[in-house]
């Protein structure tokens, strides 16, 4: 099987919004811009999975769209 190499960016992505989330958090007493960061940076990720599973071939890209 192949390896996707988007879905896989977009884990590790993923990973370091959430650290930098917590950071964020903790150190610098910062809410109101980490939540959104943690938000618009995590759907990334979850746009990805969704478009692995899109029906058909111009669904796929329409979805893969999204996420740019």
């Amino acid at each position: 099987m192949r390896k996707n190499l988007v879905k896989e960016k977009s884990f590790k992505i993923a990973i370091r919004i959430v650290r930098l989330y917590q950071f964020l958090t903790t150190e610098k007493k910062e809410y109101v811009l980490s939540k959104q960061l943690l938000r618009s940076g995590t759907s990334v990720g979850a746009l990805v999975r969704e478009a692995e599973h899109a029906e058909t071939k111009k669904d796929f890209i329409q979805k893969m769209a999204i996420t740019q």
